[in-house]
């Protein structure tokens, strides 16, 4: 017991002993830590609802005044999901963003080597137009890219999904920026061994590049898992949509809406970008953030 007299005392003692200031900081800081702490939960609060939504019944959903605990239906609603081809479509999705994302991000590769060590005539007109398209929204092209899809013969096939976004000027300009940063006089040494392009670009290029190419993965896979004007449009088998269709497809079963498989495909269907952005969230955002030191 004396001891924890003692050992309480000495600590009142130091918290007297610190300055105003110093004191006025740290609640500030304890202010600022309660004031996120609330904005997050405001934030979580729509994906919070929604998970709980998932476990009612068509009768709990539509309670007044709404329930605020969890149903016993989950299993249920997530089990009438996966019987309307919901599982095929999440599979789909991935082997889209998969094919798509390493499609970019080669090409997005060989673009910002071609735009940094390669002289031809028209570099820089090129480079412009390759920008212009980042101020051209998809809702533009849809019409004539439908057109010359259908006129391949690609209708209603996975090369209609993923072809068309192979190209990225977001990409080239990422890595185009990136290898500006780097030193130059590392091209001259490849250059002097006898390196070719290629063999320059796997061997310096890329193992200076994992944060860069990290950022751009996360930012394809997110893209193209939100797909869903383009594959409502080119894609009808049920077999062959992808997962923001099921979602759309789980909203219009039956006459009145049933909350609980909608809201399961939502929360279902968020995992997997969530689950990429944990994964390379230290390269995501070491990508944006390189210097020439690095």
């Amino acid at each position: 017991m004396a001891v924890m007299e003692t050992t309480r005392s000495a600590a009142q003692t130091a918290v007297k002993a610190q300055p105003p200031a110093q004191r006025k900081r740290d609640w500030g800081i304890y202010a600022t830590h309660a004031a996120l702490i609330v904005i997050i939960a405001f934030m979580a609060l729509p994906l919070l609802y929604a998970l709980l939504l998932s476990t009612f019944t068509q009768a709990e959903a539509f309670t007044y005044p709404p329930r605020l605990v969890p149903g016993s239906d989950l299993a249920q609603n997530v089990r009438t999901l996966f019987d309307r081809h919901f599982g095929q479509q999440l599979l789909n999705t991935v082997f889209i963003a998969l094919i798509v994302v390493t499609a970019k991000t080669t090409l997005s590769l060989l673009a910002g080597l071609a735009f940094v060590y390669f002289r031809f005539p028209g570099k820089w007109i090129l480079f412009f137009f390759v920008l212009l398209t980042l101020l051209m929204p998809t809702e533009i092209i849809i019409v004539p890219l439908f057109n010359f899809v259908a006129d391949l013969g690609w209708g209603n096939t996975f090369f209609a999904l993923t072809v068309p976004f192979f190209a990225s000027a977001t990409g080239s300009f990422l890595f185009r920026q990136h290898f500006s940063n780097i030193p130059g006089e590392l091209a001259e040494a490849a250059q002097l061994d006898g390196a070719g392009p290629l063999r320059f670009l796997w061997s310096v290029l890329v193992p200076m590049s994992w944060n860069v190419v990290g950022a751009m993965a996360v930012i394809q896979f997110i893209y193209m898992w939100n797909q869903y004007l383009w594959p409502v449009l080119i894609m009808n088998s049920p077999e062959k949509k992808v997962v923001q269709q099921g979602v759309r497809d789980a909203l219009q079963v039956g006459a009145q809406t049933d909350f609980g498989p909608v809201m399961a495909a939502a929360v279902i269907a968020s995992i997997p970008p969530l689950l990429v952005f944990v994964l390379l969230q230290k390269q995501f955002m070491s990508g944006f953030a390189l210097t020439r030191d690095k």
